[in-house]
């Protein structure tokens, strides 16, 4: 698997993604079926999900997780910046850009956790017929309390660290074709209030990566055979 095809590979998702995740918003009903022929499943269950029809995922032993796109909700650093008092606690592009290269960093290393070392699912970067391709994007990403380390600013308490939304592709690495989708939207929430920093809002980013993570790895194990924790 090439360097530059990686990141045409990014480029695509990221265009499909942007106009996919819109329906998951204003709570359409998801079309049956995709431009790339892949057919809608039901489920109970918030997610969508599409599958190539005819495709089997039984021959995957190992996977290869590509680089996430991360792009945060529509005007939230303006939303967010207009609620602050005075210049101080702004968020700043360099933010913006030190909080997407933190969250694609905590995908990467969660769904590793869970697949390799939970699921025995090896994770590499080349391509075979027994590879896996992860396509992730994280979208619509909102913080409501960033933790921007700045001196003198009070502490923020929330219920909720924010929320994103998933979109993930899952490819055939030898022929490149594309076997799923899946699109899930997903809030952080708990019971009580907490103050909110840094240390909170990545453990909050990971409860929500690590159940995406879990469901991934068990639906693979049931497919395969696999018994499954």
């Amino acid at each position: 698997m090439k360097a530059r095809n990686i990141g045409l590979v990014v480029g695509v998702v990221a265009a499909i993604a942007l106009m996919s995740v819109p329906a998951i918003q204003a709570k359409e009903a998801p079309p049956e079926t995709t431009q790339e022929g892949l057919v809608l499943q039901k489920s109970t269950k918030s997610r969508i999900v599409y599958v190539k029809p005819g495709a089997t995922f039984t021959q995957y032993n190992r996977v290869a997780i590509l680089e996430p796109l991360v792009e945060f909700e529509k005007d939230w650093q303006k939303d967010y910046n207009n609620s602050r008092m005075g210049l101080e606690g702004r968020v700043s592009d360099k933010d913006i850009d030190r909080m997407k290269t933190g969250l694609a960093a905590e995908f990467k290393k969660v769904f590793t956790k869970e697949l390799q070392d939970k699921g025995g699912y090896q994770v590499v970067d080349t391509a075979a017929s027994d590879v896996l391709v992860l396509r992730p994007a994280l979208l619509n990403v909102e913080v409501n309390a960033p933790d921007m380390m700045t001196a003198g600013v009070n502490a923020t308490v929330v219920r909720s660290a924010g929320q994103m939304t998933l979109f993930l592709e899952l490819w055939d690495s030898s022929t490149n074709t594309l076997l799923a989708r899946i699109m899930d939207a997903a809030a952080d929430s708990d019971s009580f209030a907490k103050q909110a920093n840094r240390v909170t809002n990545v453990q909050a980013a990971d409860r929500i990566l690590g159940d995406w993570a879990h469901e991934l790895r068990v639906r693979l194990d049931e497919i395969k055979g696999k018994a499954s924790k």
